[in-house]
């Protein structure tokens, strides 16, 4: 690891690419509060799986820094159901958006991968150099595999042409944004919706997935977008970064807390022949705290913020 001086100017115009999913719009947010100028294009004016579309508006922008956190994202049935998609698409993305980077001459870019590129059955809490130590979990190894090229792209991009290119690793993420379609989202939106529902049509029970023994780490989004503003100032090293709160908790007690905090009174049962996934989850996050970073916002409060502002917006 090295931290640097200062690595980008006050006046920094970076793009985002992916500003408006879950994790883009929180990084805009920031960097827009942090006096960054911020660039954005949607999906109607800038095809970033096209290679030549992408390049072409990078040389033409010419912005100073770049962060990557588009992607094809979904939990455990989405990527059960579109493996070829989660493949291909995350790794167009990535070769288009890091190589159209360097041609156009970009000083930084920030690339944002996953914890599940971390073996299925890696040491806890997990080490950035359990990397490509054991075989990966399954249900999402398509994903995985795209995320895991992608870093190896930006350390290859540092070892051969010296670029200033650095990647980041979150865990488990939710916050304002986030996707609750049963069909695509990750479990703690998925969850919020399946009680919210319960509740409202007065059912007695909500039937979850697995056994709810695995354990995951959640961090709120907007804490995940402050780690990026300080990486893009002060990181410059071969090593990926993990982003996470560095404390866990099994699925049931996830269930448990969305429930109380929607309010549902019903029980809650468990259909065991459904998947897991990883048994646990949990990323040794010293390497960014060395840094000085920490999270700021407790999971109870963040997930009721979550919950508020989603039912306004339904």
């Amino acid at each position: 690891m090295k931290a640097t001086r200062e690595l980008l100017p006050p006046s920094a115009r970076i793009f985002v690419a992916g500003h408006r999913g879950l994790v883009g719009s929180a990084v805009t947010r920031r960097l827009t509060a942090d006096g960054y100028q911020v660039i954005t294009r949607g999906r109607d004016g800038l095809d970033l799986r096209d290679a030549a579309e992408t390049g072409r508006f990078l040389a033409e922008v010419r912005p100073d820094a770049v962060v990557l956190a588009a992607a094809k994202v979904g939990g455990i049935m989405a990527n059960s159901t579109y493996p070829v998609q989660f493949i291909e698409d995350n790794l167009r993305i990535q070769l288009s958006v890091i190589a159209g980077a360097h041609a156009a001459g970009v000083g930084r870019l920030l690339f944002l991968g996953s914890s599940c590129i971390y073996p299925k059955l890696a040491p806890q809490p997990i080490r950035e150099d359990a990397l490509l130590t054991g075989p990966l979990e399954p249900t999402n190894e398509p994903y995985a595999l795209a995320k895991i090229a992608g870093i190896v792209q930006i350390q290859s991009y540092r070892r051969q042409y010296g670029a200033s290119y650095i990647s980041a690793m979150p865990t488990n993420l939710y916050g304002p944004g986030d996707n609750f379609d049963l069909e695509t989202s990750h479990v703690l939106p998925a969850l919020i919706r399946r009680f919210h529902e319960a509740k409202r049509d007065g059912r007695e029970s909500v039937e979850l997935w697995g056994t709810g023994s695995p354990r995951r780490e959640f961090l709120h989004v907007d804490d995940l977008a402050a780690a990026c503003a300080l990486l893009l100032r002060t990181y410059d090293g071969d090593e990926p970064v993990n982003v996470g709160c560095g404390d866990d908790l099994t699925i049931r007690e996830l269930a448990q807390t969305v429930r109380d905090v929607v309010g549902y009174e019903g029980a809650i049962a468990w259909d065991s022949t459904k998947p897991d996934g990883t048994p646990r989850k949990l990323l040794d996050v010293s390497r960014l705290t060395d840094l000085g970073w920490k999270p700021t916002i407790p999971l109870r409060d963040g997930i009721a913020s979550v919950y508020t502002q989603w039912r306004s917006e339904a």
